[in-house]
């Protein structure tokens, strides 16, 4: 491959500018298998296509989701297969929703805990507070 990178060709810097993400987390989805090793200039740079935007914005959404690496791998594994069907993403996607509807649930009864924890707190310059006695019972 010629050294010289032409307009379809990114270097490392220029995906991440065509995706917004960080170079140490492209180096770390590398890293870990998530995106595929690139091809390389005769000068040993590495250069990405479209394919790889692609890859990496699927990546960097399911993220946003929620999705964990093991989670978003299996996704990729699927289409990496052509093995995917609806029902198994769909499948795969419940089961995140009940994990994220569970952390709400969660996170709710957090809030809940910690106003009223609050609002008992008078927030006065006294060696006594009922947030440090709720936690410590």
């Amino acid at each position: 491959m010629a050294d010289h990178v032409s307009g379809k060709w990114l270097q490392r810097a220029g995906l991440a500018q065509r995706t917004g993400c960080n170079l140490e987390t492209i180096r770390y989805y590398e890293r870990i298998g998530m995106m595929p090793d690139p091809p390389r200039t005769a000068s040993g740079y590495r250069i990405y296509d479209d394919s790889h935007v692609a890859r990496l914005r699927f990546i960097l959404r399911a993220r946003e989701l929620g999705f964990a690496i093991e989670q978003i791998r299996g996704l990729l594994d699927l289409v990496d297969c052509g093995a995917q069907t609806c029902a198994e993403v769909k499948e795969r996607t419940e089961r995140h929703l009940a994990d994220v509807r569970a952390k709400i649930a969660d996170l709710r009864r957090i809030e809940k805990v910690l106003a009223s924890t609050a609002a008992l707190c008078s927030g006065d310059e006294v060696p006594e507070c009922p947030v440090l006695d709720a936690l410590a019972s």
